[in-house]
């Protein structure tokens, strides 16, 4: 649920403003005056603030520019006053938009919820997903930005180590043949080419264990394949 703010001075309309949003499931806090409106913006998490122009203590431009300065949330501005010069102030201090009084409760309940829809599609766009992170035991790998560290320390690795490497670890305590190995890192049937895994095993080792011939990690199985290490 959305949670919106009010900064308004005048009771009545700040009531039926808190009625009308309520009525389409909002929560909504009042605040009278700037100063109070300004703390309630910056120390409480709101979604969107509706925000008087004229106000006690600290009018609605100031309010704008130091809600601006430190968060990213849609602003509302509403004011009595129709110049032109107060709506290009308002916008460029940071509001999202400029309503004039009088204007219907139902209005500014649609633009509440246009805000919060394109501020919601503007996050989603621009998130990134988090890297995808694989530890074991002092083994770190990155498959998002395909790195690997080993106890801090970041190794290169080639393209195949590094998908033969992370294959294993997404499938730990599974022994895989030479052959299924091939077909899975090289996407094509080994024809007798099992060697490369061989050597790639034997390089990746080299680059993991602290001592091979013991590996930590990655065991042969002798006679069937491979298997990673839990």
């Amino acid at each position: 649920m959305s949670k919106i703010l009010i900064i308004e001075d005048e009771e009545a309309i700040a009531d039926l403003e808190k009625d009308y949003l309520e009525l389409s499931d909002f929560t909504v806090d009042i605040a009278s005056d700037g100063v109070e409106g300004e703390r309630k913006a910056l120390n409480e998490d709101y979604d969107l603030v509706v925000l008087d122009l004229m106000l006690p203590g600290k009018d609605g431009f100031e309010v704008c520019k130091s809600i601006r300065e430190k968060k990213d949330l849609p602003i509302l501005m509403v004011s009595a006053k129709k110049d032109d010069i107060d709506k290009i102030r308002g916008l460029g201090l940071g509001a999202d938009d400029y309503m004039t009084k009088p204007f219907s409760p139902s209005e500014l309940v649609a633009r509440v919820k246009a805000h919060l829809a394109r501020y919601e599609r503007l996050v989603n766009t621009n998130a990134k997903p988090a890297n995808t992170i694989i530890e074991i035991r002092g083994l770190k790998i990155d498959k998002t930005a395909r790195r690997v560290w080993v106890d801090g320390e970041e190794k290169q690795f080639t393209t195949k180590e590094f998908d033969l490497l992370t294959f294993l670890a997404e499938n730990p305590n599974h022994v895989f043949t030479k052959d299924e190995l091939f077909t899975e890192i090289w996407d094509m049937e080994s024809i007798g080419d099992i060697a490369t895994v061989t050597v790639h095993i034997k390089k990746i080792r080299e680059k993991v264990e602290f001592d091979s011939s013991n590996p930590q990690y990655i065991e042969t199985i002798w006679g069937v394949g491979y298997r990673f290490k839990m």
